[in-house]
């Protein structure tokens, strides 16, 4: 493992929705499973908006929802199980157990966590994080990696941008 990363590996303004959806779409083609992804940021930031441009980006042609009430919501795509967390509502990480998180997450998962605080050590570690924040200016999404294999994927996705 690396150690935290204080500083991004990068930084990108992210001003609408389809900016959002452009990056998610990197990402999309950049992430090599297995993938654990920390999405942080205030409610409406667009962590939800990110992880259903990624899923659509994989060629998921149905609806994605937000898994806010049922706090997790899977998709297959693209060759990957996407496990889309959401841990918004959730008053213990005792009740992670319950998800078999542990279980579902397999060597073609992408786990894209919201709200991963919450989740306290019953979450796998992250290999990626990605916080959604805004400036007077602009919104932006900044990425640190936290493993070799994230710092990997944080690189690819730069080059890409």
């Amino acid at each position: 493992m690396i150690a935290t990363i204080d500083k991004p590996a990068w930084v990108q303004l992210v001003p609408d929705e389809e900016a959002v959806s452009e990056l998610a779409t990197v990402f999309a083609r950049t992430l090599v499973t297995p993938v654990v992804v920390y999405l942080k940021g205030d409610l409406g930031a667009g962590k939800t908006t990110f992880a259903r441009a990624y899923v659509h980006a994989l060629g998921f042609r149905g609806y994605v929802k937000s898994p806010s009430y049922g706090l997790l919501e899977t998709y297959e795509a693209g060759g990957q199980k996407i496990l889309h967390l959401d841990l918004y509502r959730i008053e213990d990480p005792e009740e992670l157990e319950y998800l078999a998180i542990r279980d579902l997450f397999d060597a073609k998962s992408v786990l894209m966590v919201e709200w991963p605080d919450k989740g306290g050590n019953r979450l796998p570690a992250a290999d990626l994080e990605l916080e959604f924040g805004e400036t007077e200016e602009s919104r932006f999404i900044a990425c640190r990696p936290f493993t070799a294999h994230g710092l990997g994927m944080a690189e690819q996705v730069r080059r890409l941008l």
